[in-house]
């Protein structure tokens, strides 16, 4: 039986490819776990509105984080911690530190999508990359001062 692939299936293919399998497996399996749908023309209008409908939903997301990366770019974020003799901090700045320091100032950022340029352990300036979609990153400015 010919299917098309919903999802990408391990050991079997990419969504989206036309793939001859056996008639058991996909009535037992792909099509009840809507893994795939028949061949058919109208399984063939299932995938296209299914893939138009994930194209505009990514443009709509990618539209709302534009704007978010906008206000990101232009923000500084200024975190006061304790500092020990040169300058050198007790601990270190996370990035739960800066997720909590984001929420703070209205932004809705994941805390894994938070990038540091490595272990913050001084006072100074930083620049943070925070990655808001597959395709847009940006960066906002870090100054740690002394408390």
């Amino acid at each position: 039986m010919e299917v098309i692939l919903v999802q990408d299936v391990d050991h079997l293919g990419k969504a989206g490819e036309r793939i001859k399998v056996r008639d058991g497996f996909s009535r037992n399996y792909l099509i009840p776990n809507r893994l795939a749908v028949p061949a058919t023309a109208g399984g063939l209008k299932f995938l296209e509105a299914k893939i138009l409908r994930a194209e505009q939903k990514r443009v709509q997301e990618k539209e709302a984080v534009t704007e978010l990366e906008a206000r990101l770019r232009e923000w500084t974020c200024v975190l006061k911690a304790k500092v020990g003799a040169e300058g050198k901090l007790f601990g270190s700045v996370t990035r739960q530190d800066l997720h909590a320091e984001l929420q703070r100032a209205g932004f809705q950022v994941d805390r894994r999508r938070i990038e540091l340029p490595g272990p913050i352990h001084h006072v100074g300036e930083y620049q943070v990359q925070v990655r808001l979609h597959p395709e847009v990153t940006t960066t906002f400015k870090l100054v740690v001062t002394p408390a």
